[in-house]
């Protein structure tokens, strides 16, 4: 999906609402455990609730891959299920290099339908281009996260003041183009989101972190979002696991229509 088919998206939806799909064999409905492909029919139900309203959806791999093969074959069903006009981000956070990394971006662009990965910069440009190396596909590199350990490599600062995440951001800023790299930003670093801004100003950003994180979308929104919206806010578990019974899937649409009705205000305010 080009960057022009994202906002078309995001403007016909009104929405810029991204879905987690990590689902967990423990916390689904009960009455799908029995079934043949219990994370595929969960996510199907989610999907069939929501599609209308989400712009993308994120399945983390690491839900799947826990479960050996079988998990693989519900991620790989659950992929090719989503609808073609919504963005598919396979949340792999890759991090290799050279024909390593190629493999990893052939087998999510190629293999699977996806159109972006993430991806961890910490081995520098060679772990990154081989992702921006496909047409109409996206690499989405972590720039900021939300989790305690930030703190450890994130937020040191050189002897000029200039934190390492902004130093990172802005080097990997010149390796692609904001038609193929996004960065994720943590929701619940939105007090940073003006520094990032000045460094990156025109590029999307794949934030998770609001619901059950705690993120606010209004900050998210007042300090991130550009002309073209600029931002995926992601939502996991406070849609997915809304419901428990069997109409699970529809208190997942009521809660992604709550977010989707705060952010057709937020679009009408800066969207051109």
């Amino acid at each position: 999906m080009t960057r022009q088919e994202l906002i078309h998206e995001i403007r016909r939806k009104q929405s810029f609402l991204c879905i987690g799909l990590d689902p967990e064999l423990e916390k689904i409905p009960e009455h799908l455990k029995s079934l043949e492909d219990p994370l595929f029919e969960f996510n199907k139900r989610i999907i069939d609730a929501t599609s209308d309203i989400a712009v993308a959806y994120k399945p983390n791999t690491a839900f799947y891959e826990v479960l050996g093969a079988k998990g693989w074959e519900s991620l790989e069903k659950t992929i090719r299920y989503i609808p073609k006009n919504c963005f598919i981000i396979a949340d792999a956070k890759r991090g290799d290099i050279g024909n390593t990394a190629t493999a990893y971006a052939t087998a999510f662009f190629e293999s699977l339908p996806c159109d972006a990965v993430t991806v961890a910069p910490y081995m520098g440009q060679d772990s990154v281009q081989p992702f921006l190396a496909f047409p109409g596909k996206w690499a989405i590199v972590l720039g900021l996260t939300s989790n305690k350990g930030a703190h450890d490599f994130q937020y040191l600062s050189d002897v000029s003041g200039k934190t390492l995440f902004a130093q990172v951001m802005a080097k990997v800023a010149t390796w692609g183009t904001t038609e193929n790299l996004m960065f994720v930003v943590g929701a619940t670093q939105s007090e940073q989101l003006l520094k990032i801004r000045s460094i990156i100003p025109d590029h999307f950003l794949l934030v998770p972190g609001i619901g059950a994180q705690g993120g606010s979308l209004d900050q998210v929104v007042n300090a991130g979002m550009t002309k073209s919206c600029g931002l995926l806010v992601n939502a996991s578990r406070s849609i997915i696991y809304a419901g428990k019974g069997l109409d699970f899937e529809a208190a997942a649409k009521k809660e992604a229509l709550k977010l989707q009705s705060e952010m057709a205000l937020h679009l009408q305010r800066f969207m051109q």
